[in-house]
């Protein structure tokens, strides 16, 4: 009876993976928005803390499994080290992500314009083209914040060359959750509407 319907068994048994890098400088927050993710899909996961997180040094990694109404798919999520010393590691793993998420500090007005420069290098790599890029204006819930539009205005120049993919800005707080979750839901839509150029692993 099993090899009767040993197709229909590995079609209800077998899960999408799809691998997505946080990327981003240093302070960011890429850190506390994987933890914030955690604790949002994953059962008694704790939610992030106030106070700087220490810096990634190299990469952290969790697998989401996602709910219904979701088809059985995992994310697996890459926060890999922002510091300068450490972005050419990035490159090791763009030919087998399906998506990017850039986090931006949107406190620090300083370094806005490298943001832009490190993020038009993501973008104009050959490992990334055609994959959907997705720009997270972090830190929303502080006051001394920039708007998400004047972030755009920053970002205008790569938004535009960008268009032929999937990309976007969105305000989010990693600390408190808002748009996290709504975050998580515009990277699902864009990957498996994706997945016939960036087929997923199969587990």
């Amino acid at each position: 009876m099993y090899h009767l319907f040993k197709g229909l068994y590995y079609y209800a048994t077998t899960k999408e993976e799809y691998s997505i890098l946080l990327l981003g400088l240093d302070n960011a927050g890429k850190t506390t928005l994987l933890e914030k993710i955690k604790s949002i899909y994953l059962p008694g996961a704790p939610s992030p803390k106030q106070g700087a997180q220490p810096p990634t040094v190299g990469q952290n990694m969790s697998t989401i499994p996602l709910p219904h109404p979701h088809p059985p798919i995992y994310l697996k999520l890459w926060d890999i080290g922002g510091q300068e010393s450490l972005r050419n590691l990035w490159t090791q793993y763009y030919t087998s992500s399906h998506a990017i998420v850039f986090v931006v500090d949107s406190t620090d007005k300083a370094r806005i314009e490298e943001c832009r420069d490190v993020l038009e290098i993501v973008t104009n790599a050959e490992d990334t083209e055609g994959i959907p890029i997705l720009m997270l204006a972090n830190k929303q819930d502080r006051e001394e914040s920039l708007e998400v539009e004047e972030i755009k205005e920053v970002f205008n120049k790569i938004a535009e060359r960008l268009s032929a993919r999937d990309s976007r800005v969105l305000p989010i707080s990693a600390l408190t959750g808002t748009g996290v979750r709504e975050s998580v839901e515009w990277l699902v839509t864009r990957i498996m509407r994706n997945k016939e150029y960036r087929p997923p692993l199969m587990r």
